[in-house]
């Protein structure tokens, strides 16, 4: 098992935040910007909506539901003040905030959108921010939350090109490997939507994209 606790996991993603567009641009092949907006879309965000962004990296699904809804409100929240810090200045109309996935600074019912991209797996209590997302969420709100998908015969095949070319162009070797083993101990997304439910989520629907290599779950609040 990995070790995921909290301290050494923020340390990992403040130094690599600087290259953390550049990386994910290449271990998805410059294809994970259009899966986040195709998964955003699918929501059909109502206008003059709140959106809280969750363990939001440098920013994208936020911007991509400002783009698509502009008059929602979003909020962007991770506990790596560096990657905060280059979303702000990549979406000046968007506030962010440092804060821990399972200890949100928000009341009860607060939003009507939560968007969460490759952020729950690396959270050492993943059932502790689950639980903070369902209080956080409205009734009848929306998860939204994307990862990798399938672990099939594809999925080994990309984890060996993946671990040449992090060797090629990046001198942080251990993180990026780190990104890639994450990947593999965390559940596909059928065994996934087991604990959404059990944390009283309604699954609504699961898809597949990149030849089943990434998925997204969107889930409500009932």
């Amino acid at each position: 098992m990995i070790n995921k606790e909290p301290e050494k996991i923020k340390t990992m993603f403040n130094k690599i935040a600087q290259n953390y567009d550049l990386l994910n641009n290449i271990i998805s092949f410059f294809t994970h910007y259009q899966v986040k907006k195709i998964a955003v879309k699918s929501l059909n965000i109502i206008p003059n909506s709140k959106v809280l962004d969750l363990c939001c990296g440098t920013g994208d699904l936020g911007r991509i539901a400002k783009k698509l809804t502009s008059s929602c409100e979003v909020t962007g929240v991770d506990f790596s003040k560096n990657m905060t810090n280059i979303a702000a200045k990549k979406n000046p109309n968007i506030q962010y905030l440092e804060q821990d996935a399972t200890n949100l600074n928000f009341e009860n019912n607060s939003f009507d959108y939560i968007l969460m991209g490759f952020g729950l797996r690396n959270i050492q209590n993943r059932k502790s921010a689950l639980k903070e997302v369902f209080r956080v969420l409205k009734k009848d709100g929306v998860f939204l939350h994307l990862d990798f998908g399938a672990k099939n015969f594809l999925n080994k095949i990309y984890d060996n090109i993946i671990s040449v070319l992090t060797r090629i162009f990046f001198k942080n070797k251990e993180s990026y490997l780190y990104l890639l083993k994450s990947k593999n101990e965390f559940p596909a997304p059928d065994k996934l939507v087991e604990e959404f439910k059990d944390i009283g989520f309604k699954v609504k629907t699961i898809k597949y994209c990149c030849f089943n290599l990434i998925s997204f779950q969107i889930c409500t609040k009932n």
